[in-house]
């Protein structure tokens, strides 16, 4: 494996769990943990991540390469899964929910009531896809570019977002603190902004490693979020600094 390949996965493990060992990856990896520490120390220097005693933790101010679509669409990590399943108890019968195109939303498909009628918009053609013969459900795709994640957001697909009001939007993001959600890209952090402000309800979809954590664009003022879902990870300072604006959190176990 090359250098670049072997950095590469080494942020997509980063991205799915929240933190990594370097311990782990000379194991994985079959290197020495000097070479996966010398790997580390240069990821840091180019702004990738944070080192830590030990690893690495992400570093919520600049953008890490995309996951693969083994990671973004595959079965999810542990919080994930928590989280999503508890987020799939706030739909009821004939509402209208978004759900996106983020590893969590995935997660989500498994946990959807199979027993009620209801309609979801998304801008995730791999959701819309994996929907299409869902009986129960009713699925409206945003159209618009399609980047190679398969989601849409541009100019097209956030004129097309203003014509839907939507009931309950599952919100996720790549940070919250406690100046509120935010992206690493103006453009998604715009077309979700459309999003929220036509939803009655937003229920926020969080892994404890994205609390504290500001990128580069503002995407929602945290004080308009209605319920935050986080797992058992979350400290209980971080969540005190959320609550305190009004917002209810909730503890997917």
């Amino acid at each position: 494996m090359f250098t670049e390949e072997r950095r590469g996965k080494i942020l997509e493990t980063l991205e799915k769990d929240g933190r990594i060992l370097a311990k782990d990856l000379a194991d994985e990896f079959g290197l020495s943990i000097d070479s996966i520490r010398r790997d580390l120390s240069i990821m840091e220097e180019q702004g990738l991540l944070k080192r830590t005693h030990g690893g690495a933790i992400p570093i919520g101010n600049v953008r890490m390469l995309p996951p693969s679509p083994s990671i973004r669409y595959g079965d999810g990590s542990v919080y994930q899964n928590a989280i999503a399943k508890e987020a799939s108890t706030y739909i009821q019968e004939g509402q209208t929910v978004f759900i996106g195109g983020a590893s969590t939303h995935f997660v989500m498909l498994k946990y959807l009531p199979r027993n009620i009628r209801f309609t979801v918009v998304t801008n995730s053609v791999e959701i819309a896809y994996h929907l299409r013969e869902v009986e129960n459900i009713q699925t409206y795709l945003i159209g618009g570019l399609v980047k190679s994640s398969g989601n849409i957001t541009d100019a097209i697909a956030n004129e097309l977002a203003r014509q839907f009001t939507i009931d309950v939007c599952f919100a996720t993001a790549g940070g919250l603190s406690e100046k509120g959600l935010s992206t690493a890209t103006p453009e998604v952090a715009v077309f979700h902004k459309t999003i929220y402000d036509n939803s009655k309800k937003l229920v926020t979809l969080i892994e404890h490693s994205k609390f504290g954590i500001d990128m580069f664009s503002r995407m929602y003022p945290v004080e308009k979020l209605d319920v935050i879902i986080t797992d058992e990870e979350t400290t209980q300072d971080k969540i005190d600094s959320i609550t305190s604006y009004g917002v209810e959190v909730v503890i997917a176990k």
